[in-house]
């Protein structure tokens, strides 16, 4: 009998920690990813998104905790993981004399890119990134903000990397690039792990199967959308659209939920009918219970029913706001410390 063994993450970092002077930019996180993924690395300014991703690149070393990177382990072979990802800084240096195509090539010598396979490498990013034949006749000085970015992307899938980390692919972009920019990721889902650091949480939601949350240099949250929706958001919102009045309607759906709050009752244009928005903390089974019950009232003519679940947005405000408030009141104890024994506290921010 054969025991079948997991394959082993992409990335796998443990304890991580990192400080320039007196700022702790990493505070022991942990994490990881696994083959084919796209994760979203998210959080407010400072919290240690580039940092992560310039030590799991390679660029600079940590002060203690583990990372492996496609089986590298980045404190004893930290130059090796570059032959291994694609890596697309968040303000991405590009020679502005040089052709696309001319870049290109220069960039697949310089990752030991020859012959055929150069050629074919080139041609398929070319392709992978929408960059026509017209785009990659130009020079670069001359592409747009978005064109430039997506000549980054393609240089960094030219090796064809096990993983591609990108910091603030498509921030600045109009919604088209960004469109492309996702449908990139799509194309190679599941060949390639994807690790996306972006403030533009929509982007996020649509295209990542998993979440990190940063905060003040610690994780904060993980996990699917809707893991996240369930650890963060204690009641389920929904709405139904009827022709019924509002006591007969709050009648009803408490005899299934005596704790059920009615939060808004708006007429519906045209239609005569009304929206009903409703509040209850026993979960989305509950009301979808409630559903069936109305739906058997015939009085009611019940013509729309939905749960309205929350976006990325409300759960990070929320995962972000727990630790923002903890930090905020150890700053203040450290204070009033220093106040007691006479020291001055320095102004550090993480």
């Amino acid at each position: 009998m054969t025991v079948e063994t997991k394959p082993l993450p992409i990335i796998e970092v443990i304890n991580l920690r990192k400080r320039y002077g007196l700022i702790q930019a990493l505070k022991g996180i942990s994490f990881s990813v696994g083959r084919g993924e796209i994760v979203g690395f998210l959080g407010p300014n400072g919290a240690g998104k580039s940092t992560t991703l310039r030590i799991l690149s390679g660029l600079i070393p940590a002060d203690s905790g583990e990372a492996k990177v496609c089986g590298v382990d980045l404190a004893e072979e930290e130059g090796e993981v570059r032959n291994h990802i694609g890596y697309l800084a968040e303000n991405n240096p590009l020679p502005e004399d040089l052709r696309v195509i001319e870049y290109l090539k220069f960039r697949a010598h310089l990752k030991g890119l020859e012959g055929s396979r150069k050629r074919e490498r080139i041609r398929i990013v070319l392709d992978i990134c929408d960059l026509e034949r017209s785009v990659s006749e130009r020079k670069i000085g001359n592409l747009s903000k978005g064109f430039r970015q997506r000549v980054g992307i393609a240089d960094s899938l030219l090796a064809e990397p096990r993983l591609v980390i990108l910091d603030e692919p498509t921030i600045g972009l109009d919604p088209r690039q960004s469109a492309i920019t996702r449908k990139m990721m799509e194309r190679l889902r599941g060949e390639v792990s994807f690790l996306l650091s972006s403030h533009i949480l929509s982007e996020v939601e649509a295209c990542c199967d998993r979440m990190i949350i940063l905060s003040h240099g610690q994780i904060v949250a993980e996990g699917t959308l809707q893991e996240l929706q369930k650890k963060f958001v204690n009641k389920t919102i929904f709405e139904v659209v009827t022709c019924g009045n509002r006591i007969d309607l709050q009648r009803i759906v408490r005899q299934v939920d005596s704790t059920c709050e009615l939060l808004q009752d708006d007429p519906v244009e045209i239609s005569g009918k009304r929206r009903f928005i409703f509040s209850t903390e026993k979960g989305e089974s509950l009301a979808e219970k409630i559903l069936k019950v109305l739906l058997s009232e015939n009085s009611l003519s019940l013509s729309e029913f939905q749960i309205a679940r929350p976006d990325l947005e409300t759960i990070f405000l929320r995962a972000t706001k727990k630790n923002w408030e903890e930090q905020d009141l150890l700053s203040r104890r450290n204070r009033r410390t220093n106040l007691v024994s006479g020291r001055k506290t320095p102004n550090i921010q993480s």
